[in-house]
């Protein structure tokens, strides 16, 4: 059964230590804090809503939920669930993007301090059809892009995109598709800009041995940010089943997480080039990871 706990700890202590647990939706599964540390807005998937809560120091408390769930049409009566899967908050802290996958869309929201809306065009809540099975989602530290990792059918043999959000159109509203490869789903956005990375499972995992898109290694998907333009420019492998990716405040390096392998690869990045540089062992199978918010 799906929980809803959200778990704050104290980074300040040595070692972190759980200070309180907050209830959200069902299946908590994305979650995005603004630049001044002061909101956090969960995606949860089994509810098809957006719990707010809002941060006083090191106390945390739910202060709000916002549905969104897919709206009827005319043409669509019955809509399917929106299951959200992941949610990112614009640098001013004034709008915010959630992922639909089970709608294979990307919804806008509005933030007013501690109020969270559904944005509206034409009195309808807006939403921007970004690609298939849209995963995860990241803004430029500029705020002018954001990058979607579609996920497609997930391992299949199949290439699949990255969807450019123009954030600075209005109302906001896809641009472009990247072809990235075969099931992106670990995505980051560096701090320093001018580059996303999109991580591709490739056939890795629990991928049949006799498939013929199966691939020992997952690999980064090196993305090009230059005004408007995104491109894909190099891209370099590491391990298995690798979810987990995040850039170092700087933006020189890379860290993947590679749940078959159990652990982490640090990849430099020097203009456009992606060296693997080390690795380090893990205690377990890493899932998630999270760097610097641009």
């Amino acid at each position: 059964m799906p929980d809803n706990k959200i778990y704050v700890l104290d980074m300040t202590a040595s070692p972190p230590v759980q200070i309180a647990t907050v209830e959200a939706g069902k299946q908590p599964s994305g979650m995005a804090i603004n630049r001044a540390g002061t909101l956090a807005l969960v995606a949860n998937r089994a509810d098809d809503s957006v719990s707010v809560l809002s941060i006083d120091g090191k106390n945390v408390k739910s202060v709000g939920t916002v549905s969104v769930a897919t709206q009827p049409t005319p043409a669509v009566a019955t809509p399917p669930p929106a299951l959200p899967a992941a949610v990112a908050i614009a640098p001013d802290g004034k709008r915010a993007l959630v992922v639909k996958s089970g709608a294979n869309r990307v919804g806008l929201l509005d933030i007013d301090g501690q109020k969270v809306s559904n944005a509206q065009v034409d009195g309808k809540n807006y939403d921007m059809a970004t690609g298939l099975n849209p995963l995860n989602v990241q803004i430029t530290p500029d705020g002018k892009l954001a990058i979607v990792n579609n996920i497609g059918g997930g391992q299949d043999g199949q290439v699949d995109t990255v969807g450019v959000i123009d954030l600075e159109a209005s109302p906001p509203r896809v641009v472009d598709q990247v072809v990235v490869g075969d099931g992106p789903e670990g995505l980051a956005m560096s701090p320093a800009g001018g580059h996303a990375a999109s991580l591709i499972l490739n056939g890795t995992g629990g991928t049949p041995k006799t498939a013929f898109y199966r691939h020992e290694k997952s690999y980064v998907a090196l993305l090009k940010i230059d005004g408007k333009s995104v491109r894909k420019v190099a891209q370099a492998d590491v391990g298995g089943l690798a979810e987990g990716i995040a850039f170092s405040p700087d933006g020189h390096y890379l860290y993947v997480g590679n749940f078959v392998d159990s652990d982490i690869d640090i990849l430099r990045l020097e203009g456009d080039t992606l060296t693997k540089v080390a690795s380090f062992p893990l205690p377990g199978h890493p899932a998630s990871m999270r760097g610097s918010t641009p």
